[in-house]
């Protein structure tokens, strides 16, 4: 099973782009640690609609609520990915 199973490899960036998002905001004193994971999320989310929508044809309803699962399923996936490598790299560094 590989990653790319389940996570568009197109948008595999925004996991890194969400690595370093939630890295920054943890070492800023703007949002509270515990919002940063919700806002990391909501983040990838708007982020994957932004792809989803600019690349897929939606001439029904049915075409944006797929369109609209895509999205959403994806951010979610590409924020546990982040969150995953981050965590990942921290037992490394403690040993």
């Amino acid at each position: 099973m590989q990653v790319t199973d389940y996570v568009k490899p197109e948008l595999l960036v925004v996991a890194l782009v969400l690595y370093f998002l939630d890295t920054g905001l943890k070492k800023s004193a703007l949002i509270k640690e515990k919002y940063v994971l919700f806002l990391t999320g909501g983040i990838g989310i708007v982020i994957c609609a932004l792809y989803v929508f600019a690349t897929s044809p939606c001439s029904c309803p049915k075409d944006v609520a797929m369109a609209l699962f895509t999205s959403i399923t994806q951010g979610i996936l590409l924020a546990g990915l982040s969150t995953y490598a981050k965590q990942m790299i921290g037992q490394i560094k403690q040993k």
